[in-house]
């Protein structure tokens, strides 16, 4: 799973689901340099230490993360993790026809690969013709080139030496951010193993640049090169004496020579690590903010707050109004509470989320009330007329009344044919953030007569309750976020693979009898699909303005809180730009060690 903020990763392709909080995912860490000598003179380097292997070194048929792809490769673009804008990488320039229809990239003057190869138009190409959009290679990639309703893909072709036309069907906002940043990948090293396949007629592309290959086989162009692969140990990354960037005086980037991933076993290895002086990075959880914040002068390190991290966290009810086999999914008379506005409002108006922040969170977060990141220019702010549920239980109640459950004589909440309301609440087990907020939930909606039992389940019982059986009430979750809404289309269209409160059967499942799109949310996957046609930013931010007030009213997720991204950073770096976006290292190539 990607985490929300792994500083290498490539940019999101979906928002995906969180399965652990974010600190776990990863740690930055540069350690003794006495750990790991070179055969010459010792190198300045930057360790960092993640908690499991990679599973491949392929790229198109890599969905994990942590992965080593940003570091290796680059696309046509960039995003500048700092302004949220998107910056030239590969390409040093582009232009727009008036129409809106075709995109023409221009290539840098002498890109090399890492084997010293030129890396030319042909390359782009390859890549996407060859491999994106090649039915045979079973890529999320070409999930998100799928244009509008038609779901059409976008064609490739050569202009000339140094230029490439990307065409649209339709013209398609997401599409210079989303689309033209994934890798290019080398024609020479890997046009065989396309053409070729093997005894069950598949391209041998795909038993390519696994985790045994060999590093120096591995062919690439972005900052680093892999150097070793150490199983369950370590993986090393050697500076790409051919990248493209240089400093302001013409010096190669990035600076540091060397990269180690330390492969640990646990982030509290991590946080001893760092407490001994022994690591130079952390990602700060609310669990150990405080402990970390008092040491920052005497530990030479300083603990960075980029504000409010991508992610989101929220409940949802199960709103599926289906049957498989004649049986309904969701018992008949929970699923009309579940179904009625007013109570997913009145659950809405009486979790005290401001309690969450300060006895959960430590203080280290704030209210969430929107589905978009707040560092998106498509984020709607409360104090542009985004609707929100503050603490409030006698609206609560009266919602609940409004709408026709009635209250017994021991104050337990009934609906209007005298049935108790009593639901399950499900979770990822093992999440300590997520079990307290589910705890606390508990115990708030007992205060408007509401039973819940929550349930923290083994993740994989969890899925499958959640995406397949669809045998669940309520659930705690998390998505990932970023800047482009359009990557979390899956979620708001009703067809998606996340469209999860109203879940249609995704390949190979079950068929669902009698499976309904209530009207705002036939609405809001209309409105998604308008906005990637808007080309017209301001035209664009109002389509997603109206998403989100049709999703705060209607509440298919009830927002919880939006955990502060925090990292401690050691005072050995020099032009360390923080952001909740990127993380601490996002802009490696121009960060030095000064001591």
């Amino acid at each position: 799973m990607h985490s929300t903020n792994h500083i290498f990763s490539v940019v999101k392709r979906f928002w995906i689901l969180i399965i652990m909080a974010a600190f776990t995912a990863v740690t930055l860490a540069a350690c003794n340099p006495s750990n790991y000598k070179s055969s010459a003179a010792q190198i300045p380097q930057l360790v960092t230490s993640i908690l499991s292997d990679p599973k491949t070194f392929n790229y198109p048929l890599s969905s994990e993360s942590p992965n080593v792809f940003g570091l290796i490769y680059e696309g046509l673009i960039t995003e500048n993790f700092d302004t949220g804008a998107v910056e030239p990488a590969l390409a040093e320039s582009w232009t727009i026809s008036d129409d809106k229809l075709k995109i023409v990239f221009t290539l840098r003057d002498g890109l090399k690969w890492s084997d010293g190869q030129p890396l030319t138009v042909d390359d782009v190409v390859f890549t996407y013709n060859e491999i994106y959009l090649n039915e045979a290679i079973p890529t999320d990639i070409r999930d998100i080139m799928r244009i509008g309703e038609s779901r059409k893909l976008p064609t490739i072709r050569k202009v000339d030496n140094r230029r490439v036309e990307f065409s649209v069907p339709e013209p398609f906002a997401p599409f210079l951010r989303s689309v033209t940043s994934n890798a290019i990948l080398p024609a020479h090293v890997l046009r065989e193993s396309i053409k070729t396949k093997d005894s069950e007629g598949k391209p041998k592309f795909l038993q390519m640049w696994g985790v045994d290959t060999p590093p120096d086989q591995i062919v690439c162009n972005g900052m680093y090169k892999l150097e070793r692969y150490d199983t369950s140990e370590r993986v090393v990354f050697r500076r790409n004496p051919y990248y493209w960037r240089k400093g302001s005086k013409g010096e190669a980037q990035p600076y540091i020579e060397r990269l180690v991933w330390q492969i640990v076993e646990s982030t509290d290895t991590s946080l001893l690590q760092f407490r001994s002086g022994g690591l130079d990075s952390i990602s700060v959880s609310p669990d150990y903010f405080s402990l970390l914040k008092v040491q920052e002068k005497q530990g030479n390190f300083k603990i960075y707050n980029g504000g409010p991290a991508t992610g989101t966290t929220f409940i949802l009810f199960n709103l599926n109004k289906g049957k498989r086999n004649g049986k309904p999914l969701i018992d008949p008379i929970k699923s009309r509470w579940f179904n009625t506005v007013e109570f997913r409002q009145a659950v809405a108006y009486a979790i005290d989320r401001q309690t969450m922040i300060n006895n959960i969170y430590r203080g280290l977060g704030q209210t969430q009330d929107s589905p978009i990141s707040v560092q998106s220019p498509y984020y709607l702010s409360p104090k542009e007329g985004l609707k929100v549920y503050d603490y409030n239980i006698e609206k609560a109640k009266q919602l609940l009344l409004k709408a026709g459950f009635k209250y017994n004589a021991q104050n337990q909440l009934l609906d209007s044919e005298g049935n108790r309301v009593r639901f399950s609440l499900l979770t990822n087990a093992g999440n300590k953030i997520r079990e307290a907020i589910g705890s606390q939930i508990k115990q708030d909606l007992s205060k408007i007569g509401m039973q819940v039992d929550f349930t923290p389940l083994a993740w994989n019982t969890y899925l499958d309750k959640l995406s397949n059986t669809l045998d669940w009430d309520a659930s705690m979750l998390g998505l990932t976020g970023g800047l482009e809404p359009n990557d979390g289309a899956n979620v708001w269209n009703p067809e998606g693979g996340l469209h999860m409160f109203n879940q249609k059967p995704q390949a190979g499942q079950k068929p669902i009898e009698g499976w309904e799109v209530a009207p705002w949310e036939a609405k809001i996957g209309q409105l998604y699909i308008q906005a990637a046609r808007e080309l017209d930013e301001a035209k664009r931010k109002a389509i997603y303005a109206e998403t989100q007030k049709v999703t705060q009213e209607n509440l298919p997720f009830i927002y919880l809180v939006n955990q502060y991204a925090l990292s401690a950073v050691r005072d050995r770096f020099e032009n360390i730009r923080f952001s909740a976006l990127g993380g601490a290292f996002w802009n490696l190539y121009e960060i030095k060690i000064v001591k």
